[in-house]
């Protein structure tokens, strides 16, 4: 092409091909867990992350999918891993050694807080500290000679907060820290965290990426002299690559990543209109509303603003539980960014409630907007709320 591609066409090209012995039009799932080695063998790095010997090191549809994810994200290159957590963790693991200093979002994905919580600090004297990363002045304040990590989450899981990924690399590169965002919430459709100054993306690819419920991944997107520690440290020694066939199906589902990121977007906006407005409700917090204590900075760096809401009612958890099972056309289940719209309440008794915003801290609902339409959404959210006595 004469120009570059544009984003909705990269998502259906990039890393794409045409099949050599079967002339398909589409890469095939190649699942063999070895590949045939080349006449001499005796200088080749066993290890090697980038050459195709032995799917723990890299297989076929796994360098498909990091050819698109990095093509998307703008990134030099990308490793991609067995989940979310294999991919937060692989750059923890990569970049935390002993006695160095991590700064991090306080309210964020369960498994990011344990890992830099208790797991690194008691196992490898990693030292963490968690803050408010939507407040620019509490991470200034959080630094250490040791600083080595700026990591945060935005929009943040579960608050849905925002932090200013342009402002707080200024403070990375002032201290000479690496930056990682994860991006998860937005995807790379609707927020480009290296144009706006990380070092490092860091997706979920099980959520909107993959978008139908069926496989699970991670990935991180960077630099590639960046890249190629985490996939030698961390993909290839701790193992945890990614299966061919997941990496075929996420690569299947990237392709309508632009559809759906929008459809899950404007329908998000229109249901946090509708429980903002509802007297039931006891706060909403989502981005694309202009009452969202962010909803500037989110403005400022989101495309959209996604398809994740949080809420409560003014009810107890009794009633809270009740509404949620009354529900008929949205599923109570963990995870978001399926085609489904998922729900969850979380109870007072989380072990993370203290770095909570005020509000959430007598239990709160996660909603996770699907592709369904707004009007059935809202419907099955009426006679849900009816059935509660509201």
């Amino acid at each position: 092409m004469s120009k570059e591609p544009s984003f909705i066409t990269k998502c259906v090209h990039v890393g794409n091909g045409i099949d050599k012995e079967t002339g398909s039009i589409r890469r095939p799932i190649t699942m063999a867990n070895c590949y045939r080695l080349p006449e001499d063998a005796s200088s080749i790095n066993w290890s090697d992350p980038n050459q195709i010997l032995y799917t723990r090191n890299t297989s076929a549809n796994q360098l498909y999918l990091q050819q698109r994810l990095a093509a998307l994200e703008g990134g030099e290159d990308c490793v991609v891993l067995a989940s979310g957590v294999a991919a937060l963790a692989g750059v923890f693991f990569t970049f935390l050694g002993s006695n160095s200093h991590v700064i991090c979002s306080n309210v964020s994905y369960i498994a990011v807080y344990r890992l830099l919580n208790q797991y690194l600090p008691d196992k490898y004297g990693v030292e963490a500290t968690l803050v408010d990363t939507s407040d620019v002045e509490k991470i200034k304040k959080a630094i250490r000679p040791n600083t080595k990590l700026i990591h945060v989450e935005t929009p943040g899981n579960p608050t849905t907060k925002i932090s200013d990924i342009e402002e707080i690399s200024q403070i990375a590169k002032s201290i000479g820290a690496l930056f990682s965002v994860d991006s998860t919430f937005a995807s790379p459709y609707l927020q480009h965290p290296l144009e706006l100054g990380a070092d490092l993306v860091v997706h979920s690819l099980t959520k909107y990426i993959n978008g139908h419920g069926d496989a699970m991944g991670g990935a991180v997107i960077g630099k590639k002299e960046i890249i190629d520690r985490i996939k030698s440290e961390a993909m290839v020694n701790l193992g945890g690559t990614i299966s061919p066939f997941n990496a075929w199906l996420i690569m299947r589902g990237v392709v309508t990543l632009p559809l759906r990121m929008k459809q899950h977007s404007d329908t998000a906006l229109e249901v946090a209109k509708y429980l903002e407005a509802n007297p039931a409700v006891k706060f909403v917090a989502y981005p694309g509303l202009e009452s969202h204590p962010q909803h500037d900075i989110a403005k400022k760096q989101m495309k959209m603003y996604s398809g994740v809401i949080a809420f409560a009612l003014k009810a107890d958890s009794e009633i809270h539980n009740k509404f949620i099972n009354s529900l008929e056309l949205v599923v109570p289940a963990v995870s978001l960014g399926h085609d489904e719209s998922l729900i969850v309440y979380t109870g007072p008794d989380d072990e993370r409630i203290d770095f909570y915003p005020e509000e959430f801290r007598d239990g709160y609902i996660r909603f996770s907007i699907g592709l369904e339409s707004a009007e059935d959404i809202i419907d099955d959210l009426k006679q849900a709320l009816k059935k509660c006595g509201f």
